[in-house]
């Protein structure tokens, strides 16, 4: 299964219900996350597939290279996942909104 991508203007436009998953390191995401993303950092992602519940995930890192390669990883897997182009750097860029905190449970 091949993976598709989505702009971050795009991903905002779906609104908190999309489910969003955060690929990064966990201090990249204390830095700042999409408000309602799901943090499943890029190295744990093949033990928390689970995470990707088979319905449309949109998947994000800080510009797209990560995403990218956990996108290709879950559709391999047969899972539907939508790589955010840009990243976290776009979504900031775009002053789109950031929550800070160290909560790693997303």
């Amino acid at each position: 299964m091949a993976h598709g991508e989505i702009t971050v203007g795009e991903l905002l436009a779906l609104g908190d219900s999309a489910r969003v998953i955060d690929v990064r390191e966990p201090d990249e995401w204390a830095d700042g996350h999409i408000p309602w993303a799901i943090h499943v950092p890029l190295g744990t992602v093949p033990d928390q597939l689970d995470r990707f519940d088979g319905s449309p995930t949109y998947v994000v890192c800080r510009s797209g290279g990560r995403s990218g390669r956990a996108c290709a990883f879950a559709a391999d897997q047969g899972l539907d996942a939508t790589n955010v182009v840009g990243g976290m750097l776009a979504w900031a860029e775009a002053g789109f909104p950031i929550e800070r905190n160290d909560d790693t449970d997303g």
